[in-house]
């Protein structure tokens, strides 16, 4: 008797093995980082339902809760030995949805829908670089290794972060700065800036080499940074995320500046190309989404 549904199995094994591997239980550690996968992606669904509901407050929660969630499935990933193509992949397609699709939706029922079909376009634009960047790095998985000072840096801003900070000017207008019709061209040029340093060449901090040791003498303080932080994004969230956003922009000519330091201090050695152990494909499937 035929199952109704294939096993699951993210490796996809050789036909001669499925049979023998099909009496084998999924262990729950290999579900765990893809249920947080989707439940970021059931929060950037539901984001797209309160922009058309105009509720904006919660569409943008929304956004944000998602991308907590694609922040830390990976480490989970990590953590449990759960990581897999299978993973990675759906990682990016519910990453398009969660920083792609929901924000430029978000924006155009917000305050682009004054310009009409060239604020739609607007998000066509951003949509598309956001799928633009997700398959590039994609690819970049099975491409050469690069040297490990790069670690530090990504290749233009990555997803989550575009998503968040291409927000500022709703968070402005819940900090009560309104929102006019003059200012939809500006809100729309802003929005191709972000959607451009997304797919672009410039260097943003990554932070994966920020944190992996801290000194004991630190870790009070962290503990502490991280309660003041929760608390200040729970008591004044939209003035948060706009100094978060605005910080964020600041940094990134910092970036730039570092890894110019770095690259003509260490040079660009001729790169290996990745196995399958290669850290990017196979310690996260999180990094996808970057």
């Amino acid at each position: 008797m035929s199952m109704p549904f294939p096993p699951f199995d993210p490796e996809q094994p050789a036909a001669g093995g499925r049979r023998r591997r099909a009496f084998r239980g999924v262990p729950l550690r290999m579900l765990a980082p893809n249920m947080l996968t989707l439940l970021a992606l059931c929060a950037g669904l539901t984001s797209i339902r309160m922009s058309i509901e105009a509720r904006f407050d919660l569409a943008i929660a929304a956004i944000v809760f998602a991308a907590l969630l694609d922040g830390i499935d990976g480490r989970v990933a990590r953590l449990l030995k759960s990581s897999s193509r299978f993973g990675a992949e759906l990682d990016s397609l519910a990453d398009f949805v969660n920083f792609g699709v929901a924000p430029a939706i978000l924006l155009y029922v917000w305050g682009l829908n004054e310009l009409g079909s060239v604020g739609w376009i607007g998000g066509l634009v951003y949509g598309m670089c956001v799928a633009l960047r997700l398959a590039r790095f994609n690819v970049a998985l099975d491409g050469p290794k690069d040297p490990p000072w790069k670690a530090a840096f990504f290749v233009g801003v990555p997803a989550p972060a575009g998503a968040l900070v291409v927000l500022l000017p709703a968070y402005l207008d819940l900090l009560g700065i309104p929102f006019i019709r003059e200012g939809a061209p500006a809100v729309l040029v802003y929005q191709l800036v972000i959607a451009f340093l997304m797919v672009s060449r410039l260097p943003s901090f990554s932070g994966k080499t920020v944190g992996n040791r801290i000194p004991r003498e630190y870790v009070l303080p962290v503990f502490v940074a991280v309660v003041i932080a929760v608390a200040l994004l729970i008591s004044f969230p939209w003035l948060f995320m706009a100094l978060g956003s605005l910080a964020y922009l600041g940094a990134l000519p910092y970036a730039f500046k570092s890894h110019a330091r770095l690259k003509k201090r260490y040079g660009v050695p001729h790169p290996q190309v990745a196995g399958p152990g290669h850290s990017e494909s196979s310690e996260t499937q999180s990094d996808a989404a970057q």
